[in-house]
Formats: structure tokens, C-alpha cells, sequence
């Protein structure tokens, strides 16, 4: 299959590398071509605007920052709109709005051609290994006719019509944002009475209190370095993504919005260019203990 694959930042070019493994004939684009040497050097080949990238390929993916940069690639000068036509699939990965969601795929299929927003979870370390979930939305005989493809990357779980990928995709860094937050607030209040850090871990991390981000995150929060492979910017572009749902839904959503405001503080606090896990840290410094501990941690993007 030919494929396109637009934005090569963290989440995207460790994703994009399993397509060429699968024996897919692979086409990137980016505004960094350098990111696009492993790439290039499997095989791949170059195209310098998203507008190139879309000729002659069956399936366009897109996986960039945020909304205001997926119009851009979609709707710009030399954007994928400009080129797209009959019979081919774009597949956009970012974390977006529905509503744009919803209306790039009407510009999509205003030119014959069929949007899915199938958006990701799981870290750098499930984009690198083939393991990232993937929400997919739009058209289901679609989707189904594509999942070997799209499983070469990881799980795809179908959600229903164009939208409802970026939704649940907003939920689930809407859980995991409350999750990291807890997870931070527990941890310190048993150390801080008393119990060892490795003892609470090895206790808190099974049963009613199990998550992932026990497992896969709290080893970032030992070593001290609070995850920087996803920034607090980043937290904080999604976080405000989650709330915007949260009021086109009419929900209440009290959690999620005081959650808010810690990542809001923790990105004051310490820069949007520290890792996601400083929400954590706040609690620590509130409570002047440290959460690190020694122990033979491989961080996750290496993994």
C-alpha cells in the first residue's frame, strides 16, 4: 500500500517506522526534514509540502500538534486539501477538536475521498513498538478494510462516526490527567506518614488503586525527571481541548476542570517545557518531601 505520513514529532515518527517494517511504500512529510532520516534511510521517500505528500498514495496520515496546526496542513497553501481526491483515506492522529474533527472530514469528502480521526494513546514507547491504541471514527467499512494496516502500529478500536475518535481520545487523557494528579497526592500523603516509597508503590500499583500511569509513569516521577518525552505545553493544549468538551457536552466535570488548574500551575510553575509529570513534583515541593528513588529504571522511550 502506498501510504503518506504527514508530521514526524515524537508520537509520529516512531509510529510511521512500523508502516515501513510492514513493507508499506511510505512517503513523509514535515517541516523538519531531519526528522525523517530513519526514514529515508528505510526506504522511504521525501516530499517537501503535504500537497506532494498526497499524490499517488492510497492512505494520507496526519499527525501533528493541535488543531490550530492540523487546519493548517489540511486547509493551507499546499495543504492535503488541495490534492486529495477519489478513492483515497486520510487518517488524522492528532489530538483534536470534534468539531474540526467533523469538518475536515466534510472538506475531505466534498473531494470524493473518506476521513477517519483515529487518534492515539500509550506513550513513545507504544508508538515505537506497535502498541499504540488507536480511537478510530468515521466510516466502519473503512476502518475495516485498513486494519491490518492501521494494527501495524497498534490495536484499533472502532467508536462510531466521524468525531467520535477525537472524543474519545479527549477522555482518555482526561482520565489520565486525573489519574497522574492522584497518583502524585497519594504517593506524598503515605510517604509523608510514614510508609516507604517502594512499599506504597509495590502495594498501591494492584487493586481498586491499579492504573497505568502507576505502572508506566511513577518509575518517571523516581528518576526525577517527571517525563519530559510529553511537555506540560503539551498537557496543557489537550487539558484545554478536555474542558472544551466538557462544555459543548454540558457536563459539570468538577474533577477535571480543578485538574486543570494544577497543570495550569504546574506549567507556571516550572515552564511549559518540563515534563508532563511536574503536576506531581508540585505536590512533592507543597509538601517538601522527594518522591525519587533509587532503582534500575529504564526510561519508557527507550524501552
Amino acid at each position: 500500500m502506498r501510504i503518506a505520513f504527514i508530521g514526524l514529532g515524537t508520537m509520529g515518527g516512531a509510529a510511521s517506522l512500523n508502516l515501513i517494517k510492514g513493507g508499506h511504500d511510505l512517503t513523509v512529510c514535515d517541516l523538519d526534514r531531519s526528522r525523517a532520516e530513519d526514514h529515508l534511510g528505510l526506504g522511504a521517500t521525501w516530499a517537501a509540502t503535504p500537497a506532494e505528500a498526497v499524490k499517488g498514495v492510497d492512505v494520507v496520515y496526519t499527525m501533528v500538534f493541535g488543531p490550530k496546526q492540523i487546519e493548517a496542513v489540511m486547509r493551507g497553501d499546499k495543504g492535503v486539501l488541495s490534492a486529495i481526491g477519489s478513492g483515497q483515506v486520510w487518517i488524522d492522529m492528532t489530538t483534536n477538536e470534534p468539531e474540526l474533527a467533523r469538518a475536515l472530514a466534510q472538506d475531505v469528502a466534498a473531494k470524493e475521498a473518506v476521513a477517519i480521526d483515529a487518534p492515539v494513546t500509550g506513550a513513545v514507547d507504544g508508538a515505537r513498538n506497535g502498541n499504540m491504541t488507536q480511537f478510530a471514527g468515521g466510516d466502519e467499512a473503512t476502518v475495516e478494510r485498513l486494519r491490518p494496516m492501521m494494527e501495524l502500529m497498534g490495536p484499533v478500536h472502532y467508536m462510531g462516526g466521524n468525531g467520535t475518535g477525537a472524543i474519545t481520545k479527549l477522555a482518555s487523557n482526561q482520565l489520565w490527567a486525573i489519574h497522574a494528579t492522584a497518583m502524585g497526592e497519594a504517593l506524598v500523603m503515605a510517604v509523608k506518614s510514614g510508609v516507604d516509597l517502594s512499599r506504597a508503590w509495590g502495594a498501591l500499583k494492584i487493586g481498586a488503586s491499579e492504573s497505568w500511569c502507576m505502572h508506566h509513569d511513577a518509575p518517571s516521577v523516581f528518576q526525577g525527571h517527571y517525563d519530559p518525552s510529553f511537555t506540560l505545553d503539551l498537557c496543557m493544549k489537550d487539558l484545554g481541548l478536555i474542558v472544551g468538551a466538557c462544555d459543548t457536552a454540558g457536563t459539570e466535570s468538577p474533577v477535571t476542570r480543578l485538574v486543570h488548574d494544577r497543570f495550569g500551575l504546574a506549567h507556571r510553575t516550572y515552564g511549559g517545557d518540563k515534563g508532563e509529570l511536574h503536576v506531581v513534583k508540585l505536590e512533592e515541593d507543597a509538601a517538601g518531601i522527594s518522591l525519587q528513588m533509587q532503582g534500575d529504571w529504564v526510561p519508557h522511550w527507550e524501552k
